[in-house]
């Protein structure tokens, strides 16, 4: 089923490419999209341009037979899931820098990062974004065209959760872009609006604070410092928008490249940068750019010291965030108890 559906990709990818960009407008500015940002940002509301033109995509990727609730001798076949998202990564050449990639990576992070472990509320369980009042935060502005963009692949696999889609979605994108792979096992399950207990705003961490409202949030959801130093390096990929987070540009020269760039990078010369916008920090260059919470990475020396330490170990660094990632992605979620010695996104045994 895999071949058939990797053949079929490749042969209607052209078209596929083709067709989508007929509907895009200026480059990084397709639907009202939202910025890749790992960390919440203020910015303009969400478009839903994949909701008016989801029929496009339905169409390219096919459509399934499997019921949403199959047999007890269905066996979902993740594989199919990872390679429908691999085909619809790239769809878009006229996307920001040509990969729907980084706000996917986006989605999944958002979706998870307002778990609390003092309650355990929140988390990727349930895939709340659905609903207001999480919808419309501002730091998960435009998310609804991520959103969207998995849609066609939820009606084609019907049987496989929201939050399972979103979080394999970021995963899988990660993974195409030349990071490492992340461990991922499914189980998560979708509630209904009713079902869904209000979240505060807030929850995502604010990109004008200081290093302490960093702490405050990524402690919140039982993070250290190590491993909020290794999400951050996700700001690798992607840029910012101004017409939506008011911030502006890429925070590397590759940004549809996972690497350890962006601590390479955050160790040079930064200065703020002169215009009417939010204060944000730039390289003398003029072309990338790094936000007042990224500059603390570097200004507070407990963080610092692991940005040393990714900036000239690009290994450790895809060790470390492979592993605070696939924590990240698991916060708050009630697995059964069950044997997930196999990843169903990759070959390699989860350890």
């Amino acid at each position: 089923m895999l071949r058939a559906l990797a053949s079929r990709g490749r042969q209607l990818k052209q078209l596929r490419s083709l067709a989508v960009r007929g509907y895009a407008t200026e480059a990084g500015k397709t639907g009202k999209s939202s910025l890749p940002l790992i960390l919440g940002l203020a910015g303009l509301g969400g478009g839903g341009y994949y909701a008016k033109q989801s029929g496009l995509l339905d169409g390219l990727l096919g459509s399934s037979a499997i019921p949403a609730t199959p047999s007890k001798d269905f066996k979902p076949d993740y594989q199919a899931v990872r390679a429908a998202i691999e085909d619809v990564l790239e769809s878009n050449d006229e996307y920001d820098d040509g990969s729907y990639g980084p706000v996917l990576v986006r989605l999944a992070w958002h979706t998870s990062g307002t778990y609390d472990k003092n309650d355990n509320t929140g988390g990727s369980n349930g895939a709340t974004m659905r609903f207001g009042p999480e919808s419309g935060w501002g730091a998960n502005a435009g998310l609804g065209d991520a959103r969207d963009i998995l849609e066609p692949i939820k009606k084609k696999f019907p049987w496989i959760s929201y939050s399972d889609l979103w979080t394999l979605a970021g995963v899988v994108a990660i993974e195409a872009m030349g990071g490492p792979q992340i461990k991922w096992r499914p189980g998560r399950s979708d509630k209904e609006e009713n079902g869904c207990v209000p979240l505060p705003d807030g929850r995502l961490p604010d990109a004008s604070r200081d290093n302490k409202h960093v702490r405050d949030v990524f402690y919140r959801m039982g993070f250290n410092d190590q491993e909020i130093v290794a999400l951050m390096g996700a700001h690798a990929i992607g840029r910012c928008h101004a017409d939506r987070s008011g911030f502006v540009g890429p925070w590397t020269f590759s940004p549809t490249t996972f690497s350890n760039g962006y601590f390479t990078e955050l160790k040079g010369k930064w200065h703020k940068k002169k215009w009417n916008g939010p204060i944000q920090y730039e390289d003398k260059t003029g072309e990338l750019m790094m936000l007042p919470t990224d500059m603390w990475m570097v200004w507070d020396k407990k963080f610092r010291q692991y940005v040393d330490l990714y900036a000239k170990d690009q290994d450790k660094f895809f060790e470390d965030f492979a592993a605070a990632f696939s924590k990240l992605l698991e916060l708050g979620v009630p697995f059964e108890k069950r044997d997930f010695n196999t990843s169903p996104s990759s070959p390699k045994p989860m350890a």
